[in-house]
């Protein structure tokens, strides 16, 4: 593979992310985005059909990233310990210009859903690992972990990061176990 290939894709999503910040995505246009990456607006679209694509590869880009840098070595889950919360928390933290801007602009709303969807996966992970206390429904569980893990993150990076990321960790798990007793 030519190696000028993933420097190109990278220029052309920093590009769009800083156009993001200045615009809503239905006033970008492919030529401010080829301009501002310093590439063709033909090159963009060797890559992306068109800015909806590219906005689509953006999300699965970053989110992917996030995953992989977060994710822990072991075979344990999102959620079950302290240390793979707070390397998210961190790397949003050092990466908080992109996922701000995901976050909190129109027509990005698809990255909040994702960012959920990897979240449930986690809780979900977390309930077949730990199983659950008598009486509580695995699906309503999955749900307002999902949910409140969710929002607490947006608010923390839409809130331009008000607490550091060791205090956001020690106030979620204090979280989790007084709702979930199974969480170490």
């Amino acid at each position: 593979m030519d190696r000028r290939i993933p420097k190109t894709k990278e220029a052309i999503l920093k590009a769009f992310v800083e156009l993001l910040k200045e615009k809503k995505i239905e006033q970008i246009t492919i030529n401010e985005i080829a301009d501002r990456a310093n590439v063709n607006r033909g090159t963009i679209y060797l890559h992306y059909t068109d800015k909806y694509d590219l906005l689509d590869q953006c999300i699965d880009t970053y989110l992917k990233q996030l995953y992989e840098s977060c994710m822990p070595k072991k075979e344990t889950s999102l959620l079950a310990s302290e240390g793979p919360l707070l390397q998210t928390f961190e790397y949003l933290e050092q990466n908080a210009h992109i996922y701000v801007t995901l976050l909190t602009r129109k027509g990005t709303h698809a990255f909040r859903s994702q960012i959920m969807a990897y979240i449930m996966k986690g809780a979900e992970e977390q309930i077949n690992l730990y199983g659950l206390p008598a009486g509580m429904n695995r699906e309503i569980t999955v749900q307002f972990l999902a949910s409140a893990i969710t929002g607490l993150v947006e608010w923390w990076i839409v809130n331009s990061m008000p607490y550091p990321a060791e205090e956001m960790v020690i106030q979620l798990m204090m979280l989790l176990k007084q709702h979930l007793p199974t969480v170490s």
